[in-house]
């Protein structure tokens, strides 16, 4: 039994019965669940999903990416959007044994909770011992299967769990090496707001050994990346 010290004067008091603790004790409300995305959370009727193309100069047929995700806690602050399983669908037979492991083995990943952003790099990691491609837009292609992870990067960064990898002062001194680049050439990008025109870099741009996108122009000298700012004069 712990003593406590009453240093106040005691001005009145009750006695407090044990119904009126268990009263008590049943009007205070739970606290509400935080559901957080773990392999025993099931899958609901519905979900809501994003299809990507992709077409590789490798295959005549295209290759459709969907990736469907749960929400989470909706309508509430803890609300939250996790990619939840993945489909691959083409018309080309060739892949199909791999791809079907590939996609049961991600979806599983993604219903086992945590962090599964890692998927990106080891996805983009693999290159393809007959060569890789050129996407639209100026980016290498080291394999399909890069490409793939490609596109679920886009889909994490779509969702929130990743970002661009550029911090404001970054996306500022791209946006104006771009600019100047233009002004010196008289070039302009129409419709610098839309997805596939920010992905196109003038014609005979080198590729960058850092992001691996045909984006590095000659400027003032020294060779500048207009996708992602790097520059080898620092």
């Amino acid at each position: 039994m712990s003593i406590k010290k009453i240093s106040e004067k005691i001005v009145g008091y009750e006695v407090v019965s044990a119904d009126d603790k268990k009263t008590t004790e049943s009007t205070v409300a739970p606290a509400p669940a935080f559901v957080e995305m773990h392999e025993k959370v099931k899958r609901p009727e519905s979900l809501v999903g994003s299809t990507y193309k992709i077409k590789t100069p490798n295959s005549e047929h295209a290759f459709y990416i969907t990736i469907n995700d749960i929400v989470l806690n909706p309508h509430t602050e803890h609300e939250q959007r996790r990619p939840f399983e993945i489909f691959i669908n083409s018309k080309n037979m060739e892949h199909y044994q791999w791809i079907a492991a590939l996609t049961l083995i991600v979806s599983a990943v993604f219903r086992k909770g945590g962090d599964c952003t890692f998927l990106v790099e080891e996805l983009k990691s693999v290159f393809d011992p007959k060569g890789g491609y050129f996407k639209q837009g100026g980016l290498w292609m080291p394999s399909l299967v890069a490409e793939i992870g490609d596109v679920l990067e886009r889909h994490l960064k779509f969702i929130g769990l990743m970002d661009d990898g550029l911090d404001e002062h970054q996306k500022q001194f791209v946006a104006q090496k771009r600019a100047e680049f233009e002004q010196l050439n008289g070039t302009k990008q129409a419709a610098a707001n839309s997805e596939h025109n920010a992905n196109e870099y003038p014609a005979g741009a080198l590729l960058c050994n850092k992001c691996h996108t045909q984006a590095a122009v000659q400027m003032d000298g020294c060779l500048t990346c207009l996708a992602c700012g790097d520059s080898k004069c620092g």
